[in-house]
């Protein structure tokens, strides 16, 4: 089974997925919003059919200070739907402060033209929340 990690973004949603054995946290894709969590459920959809996933991890964009932000209740929004659709699948949260400002760090050091940027960072993003989950899934067992 895997794991699949979301960064929820107004316009884009980065997936990244863990391998089989939950070591490693590779970016998968990123999917235009288009306005509608409609279209993103969908793409879930078929991502689940072709993946064996047991969890999905979404980050959470809490306030520098820890306090829930205006996008952390839209986020929590999505984070009910998704409960209501995958109610078999386990939804997990997890802190994402920092995490676009990494992903820039490291699209910077890559040199990566300014114009793929942005159908990117979404994808790295929800890399870096996965892999913190991971690595925090490892300190408990």
């Amino acid at each position: 089974m895997r794991i699949l990690g979301i960064d929820y973004g107004e316009a884009r949603v980065g997936v990244a997925i863990s391998d089989s054995l939950n070591i490693t946290a590779q970016g998968l894709e990123t999917i235009q919003r288009n306005q509608s969590d409609k279209v993103v459920l969908r793409r879930l959809d078929e991502i689940l059919e072709q993946y064996e996933i047991d969890t999905i991890v979404v980050g959470m964009p809490l306030n520098m200070n820890g306090t829930i932000s205006e996008r952390a209740k839209i986020t929590e929004e999505f984070i009910h739907k998704l409960k209501c659709k995958y109610n078999k699948i386990k939804i997990e949260k997890i802190d994402e402060r920092l995490t676009t400002v990494e992903a820039h760090k490291t699209m910077n050091f890559l040199d990566v033209n300014k114009h793929k940027k942005r159908n990117i960072v979404d994808t790295i993003s929800a890399t870096y929340i996965l892999e913190t989950y991971l690595n925090k899934t490892k300190n408990v067992l």
